[in-house]
């Protein structure tokens, strides 16, 4: 079977010396929804960093459709794996909302023509047509966190990894936001502190705590493994 995703026996250390993931294993197929769930501090954020070569594995490897993890794939890889960072403002950087939503377009050299067209219709997919003339640091944190998709979902990514995509949103905001990750058809990893949206969205469910998986199942089973989710801190 084809995987969009495979890791293998990845393993990472800080600069500093701090080991933050232990000989992690996990393949993602294509359409796959998976929930990345674990206690602060359990490496998730280090995981996805390495699914778009931000971070480079200590030990291991990692390819992301059917791509080896390497500088000369990394143009590609960026491509095809869409990375949504928890803090929105950390994608965001342009004068509008077009401008950040053009971005990787221009940076790929595609006619204006096109990129106007794929700027168009990642904002719609968004709910965010008629932001395109804003500049982003006026908008609020769940506009943002649009805006921050809308800014990936324009390069048409083959998956989507998002970290904690619910973080810091109000409860209508949050709602508004599942049911746009429900809408999207790509295949997604998501790191995530809010175990109901995992039960709402997400068939399989991978546990991550002191870097390592303790546990890669059907949903339904994980979250009703009571002292499985007390003894990696997912008490809801």
């Amino acid at each position: 079977m084809h995987h969009t995703l495979e890791i293998e026996h990845l393993s990472y250390t800080y600069p500093d010396g701090r080991r933050a993931l232990h000989d992690v294993s996990l393949r993602i197929g294509p359409g796959e929804k998976v929930a990345l769930v674990g206690p602060n501090g359990a490496g998730k954020s280090t995981l996805l960093l390495h699914l778009n070569g931000i971070l480079t594995p200590t030990a291991g490897k990692v390819r992301a459709c059917s791509l080896e993890m390497r500088k000369e794939n990394l143009g590609k890889v960026r491509a095809g794996v869409g990375l949504v960072f928890q803090n929105p403002d950390d994608q965001l950087f342009s004068p509008t909302v077009f401008d950040d939503v053009a971005f990787g377009l221009l940076y790929q050299g595609l006619p204006e023509a096109q990129v106007r067209l794929r700027v168009a219709q990642a904002l719609a997919a968004v709910g965010m047509a008629d932001f395109a003339g804003r500049s982003s640091y006026r908008l609020s944190t769940g506009e943002k966190k649009r805006v921050a998709l809308a800014t990936v979902l324009a390069m048409d990514p083959e998956i989507l990894v998002l970290d904690e995509p619910t973080g810091g949103l109000d409860p209508r905001g949050r709602r508004s936001f599942i049911n746009l990750l429900r809408s999207l058809p790509q295949t997604m990893l998501v790191a995530t502190h809010d175990l109901n949206m995992v039960r709402e969205l997400f068939p399989r469910t991978i546990v991550l705590d002191g870097g390592r998986i303790v546990a890669d199942g059907a949903t339904a089973d994980i979250l009703t493994d009571a002292p499985l989710l007390a003894a990696h801190g997912l008490e809801e």
